[in-house]
């Protein structure tokens, strides 16, 4: 293995956040500059902590949450054992008389209280139920372990409080009009006082954010390349994707932090993890782990199940009643989200950027109405209609007529079909515009397949999409149906990954200083993971099986950099983003200005119509000259020329938007104008940000109110223009499919590149065992040489030396529809003898850590 020089140091593996060498010693911190939190020994858990305290907007909502939480579990727990066994069903549906004592003359009423059985004959039902006597063991286990887990996360989170107080300054009245970007930028700033972290002297957003999403940037990174979920091809169904909240935390279970998983803590991978030589006998644990939870998953189905109907019932009927078109709307899947994820995007971010493409998506979905539906429903929708109406009709007259038996239940049955048959047919005045939709959606996902784009209107595309953005009835399904598939998925499904499980880990994990070990997709490193067809051609060194699929690497780079204008992205990403910058500036200078500026409006027109009520950043970016080509655009051609934006149309938004999107600049001139009371952007700032207050509360000079306009708007201007930037690379990378359609990887080749290097008959390929994620032996010596060594990083196993994906002979890798490969192989997964390694094997490879 080649050798690179470097200044830094290795980091020895340790279990706590300690520097190597001085686990055992005092650190003598000056008088004047003690603090509790000075040397926070995990602090993954710390972030995580502050983060969601800010997100649960203070310590007593939290405080209240929590509690409530422990008071609904105990809730449907005695409720249900109340209504199996303490209520008699005879008297309450009439079917046997009650004894009361009343005068001849009187009439029987029966009231609520005469359904309830006394309280000795209830107690003797429940001891004698053997089944209700363990549900309610294990449920009282459960809660005092919930109970537990209160006690000490209250006694931990007040500590984040004294955090906010004394060292943010930020009390909890104040802190749910602070942005998160508000809060980093407080917790960078205090780190050269208290030093938490004491690995760095500094802190970076990237830091932080590794810490706080270091494991999910693994799952979205597994499920970038297709490794997770695993597909399914069901008759009549077609590929279907089941992922559901159960199916995940067993995933995080057996990867994260569960017993015998990767990792030994937070923030460090097992170290024969990151060994090549082993790894048939580490597959094999692994697999032998997934075994065992998907048989205590099985065990405990009974139980997870029952809890998932009742906590389900009791969510869901209340809602569904007083809207029965519920179950017909849509929602954003568990993969989808996953699916649409960038790299280091909190949950917040994802969730916004999401709920801003939904009416868009639920508009290009209501596109693919089955006309013969359609009719069967306004066929249906009439008749049932016209019973309900008599029905109303004769309980207006007389309201006796409910007193019949199952009126009532008739004509609440009717409404919901009513309801349910609507939802089927189609706005009268909707437009079939699918291209238009999509683009306005992939403005804000960011991501979409190649061949979606010229083919929205096809029914194929709007299956693929349903993936993502499935029916709120589909999830409540996949979630009550969970229990049951989720053992068999880990057993049959999940133990024959567990090989390309372990290469994974093992190839794609890097040391960071003060950090830990985290995905190395995640340092949005466009030299190790950049895509030739995503504008990273000339800069990229990944092979095939390097590479993230989709424009991940590149598109998280952007959005990361444009979240955090303060962040300063190594040599390699500030290269990429300079030169994304130049080319914006040359196609739009290319651009006529008054065909720029029309085409401009009609593009943002086109993005902010579908989730803002107006299109008011284009007022902030011209000004009143220009609002009579905005609305030319916004009431003539703009309708049906969003979806025949140019790069040079989008260059022009870019170059108009690129001045504002810095942070200093922006809050500079918003302060200034405050000040002064202007009115015309003050309007504008307040449409913009979505707010409804007052504007004499405005100008009244708040400085905590300009303080939360001014982050709201640099919020919505940086969403904007991570928007456009998402069309500009889209329309870039569709250009460059185009000129170069030989490397375009959407439908892989035969085999991975860099298999066209290993001799086919050379005896290591023919021993050494691979799977769908281990390369090729000739493939590390290939580039050996060429690869120049990534300053600061320690990776593991082979990737910085080559990995990529193998092709066993008699194999085909294709391209999946949503991202990533896989691998039709003709006889499973066997074990082969690994020869011997020598001493390379027996120690770590070489460490280039990322400061």
């Amino acid at each position: 293995m080649a050798h690179f020089d470097t200044e830094y140091q290795r980091l020895e593996v340790s279990y706590n956040d300690s520097p190597p060498g001085e686990e055992d010693m005092l650190v003598h911190v000056p008088e004047g500059s003690k603090s509790l939190w000075h040397h926070i020994e995990n602090l993954d858990l710390f972030f995580q902590r502050v983060y969601n305290l800010h997100q649960k907007n203070g310590f007593t909502c939290m405080l209240l949450g929590e509690i409530f939480e422990l008071v609904q579990l105990v809730f449907v727990v005695a409720f249900t054992v109340f209504l199996a066994n303490c209520v008699d069903y005879d008297i309450l549906f009439a079917n046997k008389m009650v004894n009361h004592t009343h005068h001849l003359h009187e009439s029987i009423k029966v009231t609520l209280p005469d359904a309830f059985l006394p309280a000795n004959v209830c107690s003797a039902r429940i001891r004698n139920n053997v089944v209700v006597i363990f549900i309610m063991v294990i449920a009282g286990v459960f809660w005092l372990h919930r109970l537990i887990k209160f006690i000490y996360n209250i006694c931990c989170y007040w500590e984040i409080r004294s955090f906010y107080i004394n060292a943010l300054k930020i009390s909890m009245a104040d802190l749910p009009y602070f942005t998160w970007q508000e809060v980093q930028a407080r917790i960078i700033e205090i780190q050269k006082e208290h030093q938490m972290c004491i690995h760095k002297k500094e802190l970076t957003e990237l830091d932080i954010y590794h810490r706080i999403l270091r494991f999910k940037n693994y799952m979205v990174a597994m499920v970038n390349k297709s490794l997770l979920p695993i597909r399914y091809r069901l008759p009549m169904l077609g590929d279907v994707i089941f992922y559901t909240r159960g199916l995940k935390y067993n995933f995080e279970l057996i990867f994260f932090w569960g017993p015998g998983s990767l990792f030994e803590n937070e923030w460090s991978l097992k170290p024969e993890y990151k060994r090549g030589g082993n790894r048939l006998e580490l597959a094999d644990k692994l697999s032998a782990r997934i075994l065992w939870i998907g048989i205590a998953n099985f065990l405990l189905c009974p139980i997870i199940l029952i809890w998932q109907i009742l906590y389900a019932f009791f969510s869901y009927t209340e809602v569904i009643k007083r809207e029965p078109g519920s179950l017909g709307a849509r929602c954003w899947s568990l993969y989808g989200r996953c699916y649409l994820r960038h790299f280091n995007e909190l949950d917040h971010e994802l969730m916004s950027r999401l709920s801003k493409g939904y009416k868009a998506s639920s508009k290009y979905m209501n596109c693919f109405m089955s006309p013969l539906l359609t009719v069967v429903a306004k066929n249906v929708a009439f008749f049932a209609g016209s019973i309900l109406a008599v029905l109303i009709s004769l309980t207006i007259y007389d309201e006796d007529v409910l007193a019949v038996e199952h009126v009532l239940t008739t004509i609440t049955l009717l409404g919901v079909c009513i309801t349910i048959c609507r939802s089927f047919i189609p706005d009268k005045h909707m437009v079939f515009c699918p291209e238009q939709l999509l683009k306005v959606i992939l403005a804000h996902i960011h991501y979409m397949p190649d061949h979606w784009q010229g083919n929205a209107h096809r029914y194929e595309t709007r299956d693929e999409f349903s993936q993502l953005f499935q029916y709120k009835a589909v999830f409540i399904l996949e979630e009550l149906l969970s229990p049951v598939i989720t053992p068999f998925i880990l057993i049959f499904c999940l133990r024959r990954k567990s090989l390309e499980i372990i290469d994974f880990f093992r190839n794609f994990t890097v040391e960071v200083v003060g950090v830990g070990d985290t995905c190395s997709f995640a340092q949005m490193d466009v030299r190790q993971h950049g895509h030739p067809a995503w504008m990273s051609a000339g800069k990229t060194e990944a092979s095939i099986y390097q590479q993230a699929e989709d424009g991940k690497t590149e598109l998280s780079l952007m959005h990361f950099a444009i979240t955090n204008p303060r962040w300063q992205p190594p040599r390699e990403s500030t290269h990429f983003i300079s030169q994304l910058k130049e080319k914006v500036q040359r196609e739009a200078a290319n651009c006529q200005q008054g065909m720029a500026e029309k085409h401009l409006f009609s593009s943002i027109q086109s993005i902010q119509s579908e989730s803002e009520p107006h299109s008011l950043i284009a007022n902030l970016l011209v000004g009143p000259p220009s609002l009579t080509s905005f609305q030319y655009a916004q009431e003539g051609h703009g309708a049906h020329h969003s979806s025949h934006i140019g790069s040079s149309d989008v260059a022009s938004a870019l170059r108009s938007l690129s001045p504002l999107s810095t942070s200093q600049h922006l809050r500079g001139s918003f302060s200034s104008t405050l000040a002064k009371g202007e009115g015309t952007p003050l309007i504008t700032a307040r449409g913009l940000a979505g707010s409804t207050t007052d504007t004499r509360t405005a100008s009244s000079g708040s400085s905590a109110w300009e303080g939360q306009l001014t982050s709201m708007v640099l919020s919505e201007y940086a969403s904007n223009e991570m928007s456009i930037h998402a069309v500009y690379m889209h329309e870039l990378h569709k250009q460059q499919v185009r000129t170069e359609p030989a490397r375009h990887v959407w439908h892989r080749q035969d085999s991975d590149d860099s298999s066209e290097s290993a001799p086919e008959d050379s005896e290591a390929n023919r021993t050494l065992p691979r799977s769908a994620t281990f390369p090729f032996p000739g493939a590390l010596s290939r580039q050996e040489g060429s690869t120049a060594p990534m300053v600061g990083q320690r990776r593991y196993g082979c990737t910085p030396d080559g990995a990529s994906g193998t092709s066993r002979p008699g194999s085909r890798m294709s391209r999946l529809p949503m991202g990533g490969w896989t691998e039709d192989v003709q006889a499973g997964r066997h074990h082969d003898t690994v020869p011997e390694e020598g001493s390379d094997d027996e120690q770590p490879p070489q460490i280039h850590k990322i400061t």
